[in-house]
């Protein structure tokens, strides 16, 4: 690890990633990257309209994830940007891809979730149905899978061993997911001396 600390937050949809990444980000004085917030500004550079945190299941966030499976450069170039900054130091990235493309450059934590509880959440925080929520969530994981398993040959639910923690949210409220991550990265820090 280098000498200035990197965290890596990873997750399917909708399982908390930016709530903890952020929380992360403001308790160790990090800067946050999202991977998909990048991803949404080429979006916007090629023309798509962009509107609010549920614009992947919109019809233009739709029909740009349908342009990067038939063209992976957004995603490595996007890839390649996160796997610099973590290798800088000092930041929070949300990423699906980046705990496999990178070393032993960052804390690499995984939330996971099920499919009911993530539609939950999703349901709660973009005001839609609780059935709509989760045939987003259904759609969205087999297409992300998909995508990343043809891109770089992984698999984004079983291919865990990357990791250095994992936390499983399903019946914890974010606030207490937010502690054990902070947590887990106090105690690192006070073990390893970094910051």
């Amino acid at each position: 690890m280098g000498a200035r600390l990197s965290i890596v937050v990873s997750g399917l949809p909708a399982v908390g990633k930016t709530t903890v990444a952020k929380a992360l980000a403001d308790r160790f004085n990090l800067r946050y990257y999202s991977g998909g917030d990048i991803l949404k500004e080429l979006a916007i550079a090629r023309g798509y309209m962009h509107s609010g945190s549920d614009w992947w299941d919109k019809e233009h966030g739709i029909m740009f994830l349908e342009e990067r499976e038939s063209n992976p450069e957004f995603d490595k170039h996007v890839d390649d940007y996160l796997i610099r900054l973590v290798k800088s130091g000092g930041v929070v990235v949300t990423s699906y891809t980046l705990p496999w493309l990178i070393d032993g450059e960052a804390i690499k934590i995984l939330l996971k979730g099920s499919r009911e509880r993530r539609a939950e959440r999703m349901a709660a925080r973009d005001s839609i149905q609780y059935e709509e929520a989760l045939r987003i969530v259904t759609v969205r994981d087999e297409r992300n899978k998909s995508l990343y398993k043809r891109l770089y040959n992984i698999d984004l639910c079983k291919d865990i061993d990357v990791f250095d923690f994992v936390i499983n949210t399903d019946h914890l409220k974010a606030e207490s997911v937010i502690d054990i991550a902070c947590n887990i990265v106090e105690h690192l820090i006070k073990d390893m001396g970094k910051i």
